[in-house]
């Protein structure tokens, strides 16, 4: 689809993937919608990227903003053609028997319900534009959970949500995408695999190509390239690709080797404790 003149809804657009993106689809020539909830961040992102942009300050928790924020980007630019449901967090490592309950939930309502409440805010413009929604997923959706089950079970939910929606939107003539990432170095995985001392155990554990991190400029270029073809799939770092799909024998045996490894069990031991 022409990306110039486009109007595109991004969440999580202050900083991170969400940003590289924005600014890419402006190069592009779209007119960006910023949403985010961090009201600082979105200020300085939108001055950044210029007159091309507005700011809205909405959760992705709360659907009603989501729906104000919609409603406020047809009104200025009369239309939205692409979503780019982008928004997500992670816990610090825990086993699901250790996560505290209200940490678990706020990484499924991030990054799993906040997906859902941003496609149903945006699907009956999107719809009318004949356009396309693009999910940023993970290769964590098809990966071992060990410490990060809850980041894991989201991204499992928002490849769900993304193979629904391309088989109900299809007739309405909307396409639908999920981006499929490994590690992508921001602050997020920073913060969980770098900075904290179980993560930084855990990310010395992850095999090839599991272990490989691209910069969050790659994973943007990747969104904008998936938009413009429509594509079903975009799979970033390709290494992670003959993974996807051989993932029923690969995970098969790689949780059977994972949970045998006693290096593996120590790490969960010292998370329980």
């Amino acid at each position: 689809m022409p990306l110039a003149g486009a109007v595109v809804f991004i969440t999580g657009a202050a900083q991170g993937i969400g940003f590289e993106a924005a600014s890419r689809f402006v190069a592009a020539g779209s007119r960006v919608v910023l949403v985010d909830v961090d009201e600082e961040k979105l200020g300085k992102a939108q001055e950044q990227l210029g007159i091309d942009t507005i700011g809205v300050v909405a959760d992705v928790r709360d659907a009603a903003a989501l729906t104000a924020a919609a409603d406020q980007a047809v009104h200025t630019w009369g239309r939205i053609d692409v979503v780019v449901a982008n928004a997500g967090v992670t816990p610090p490592p825990a086993t699901l028997r250790t996560i505290e309950p209200d940490a678990f939930q706020r990484v499924i309502d991030i990054n799993l319900l906040g997906a859902v409440h941003t496609v149903r805010a945006t699907t009956e413009h999107i719809i009318s534009s004949s356009g396309h929604i693009q999910l940023v997923g993970s290769c964590a959706a098809f990966a071992p959970g060990m410490g990060g089950a809850a980041y894991m079970i989201s991204k499992a939910g928002v490849e769900q949500l993304g193979r629904a929606l391309r088989i109900e939107l299809a007739t309405h003539q909307v396409t639908v995408g999920i981006s499929y990432f490994g590690i992508v170095d921001t602050a997020l995985a920073r913060t969980t695999l770098d900075d904290d001392p179980m993560g930084q155990r855990i990310g010395e554990l992850l095999p090839w190509p599991l272990n490989k991190r691209i910069d969050a400029g790659h994973a943007a270029a990747s969104i904008v390239d998936a938009v413009g073809r429509r594509r079903a799939s975009s799979t970033v770092p390709r290494a992670w690709i003959p993974y996807a799909w051989l993932r029923g024998v690969i995970n098969l045996i790689l949780d059977q080797q994972l949970a045998a490894n006693q290096t593996v069990a120590a790490i969960i031991r010292q998370l329980e404790r």
